[in-house]
């Protein structure tokens, strides 16, 4: 079964791991899919990376260290805000994490947000369909309802695979980023994982 065949399906309350339950759940599109350790976190740091210079992915102007994203990365337990970690012939090629949406706001405790970085080299080829199907996937057992992903308005690869997974636009914001003076705003998608 193919994901956008059932795009109205899953907007119309059908469970989302109802429609991958033949999708093996650790390989897709030729990418290795699992929970990262601690020893990913600078694979996972290079790969963000690669992003900021680009203004298009992330509202940071600054490149991480590892140092730096040590206590994130701790942050996110295994068993309830996972980070994934793609892997093609060894080679992390990429990343997404399940974090908190808006931490110490109890109410919303059965959402997250996603997030997800691909190396370069490795753009077009699947992985961050991967890498966001499998996140799905395992989002009831993680009691996760609702999933957020928050993009740039100038990221149009991402919105075009969050609307091709069944995402649907919740929010706009305009011109909220400013990055030397060029203002640019960010969508809020999301989609629900269970009813």
């Amino acid at each position: 079964m193919s994901i956008s065949k059932h795009k109205n399906m899953i907007n119309s309350g059908f469970l989302l791991h109802k429609v991958m339950k033949n999708i093996p759940p650790t390989t897709r599109f030729g990418a290795h899919i699992r929970k990262a350790d601690i020893s990913d976190l600078p694979n996972i740091v290079a790969i963000y990376n690669q992003a900021v210079p680009t203004r298009r992915s992330t509202a940071n102007t600054i490149p991480w260290t590892v140092e730096s994203r040590t206590p994130w990365f701790i942050e996110h337990e295994p068993d309830k805000h996972p980070i994934f970690v793609a892997e093609i012939d060894g080679q992390v090629v990429g990343w997404c994490s399940l974090s908190v949406y808006r931490p110490g706001r109890l109410a919303l405790r059965f959402t997250a947000e996603i997030s997800y970085y691909i190396d370069g080299n490795f753009h077009r080829q699947g992985v961050g369909q991967a890498l966001i199907l499998h996140a799905l996937e395992v989002c009831p057992a993680l009691n996760i309802k609702n999933v957020i992903a928050v993009i740039m308005d100038r990221n149009e690869p991402s919105k075009k695979i969050l609307e091709k997974l069944g995402f649907e636009q919740w929010a706009y914001l305009p011109r909220v980023l400013d990055f030397d003076g060029q203002e640019f705003g960010e969508y809020y998608y999301g989609i629900r994982v269970v009813d």
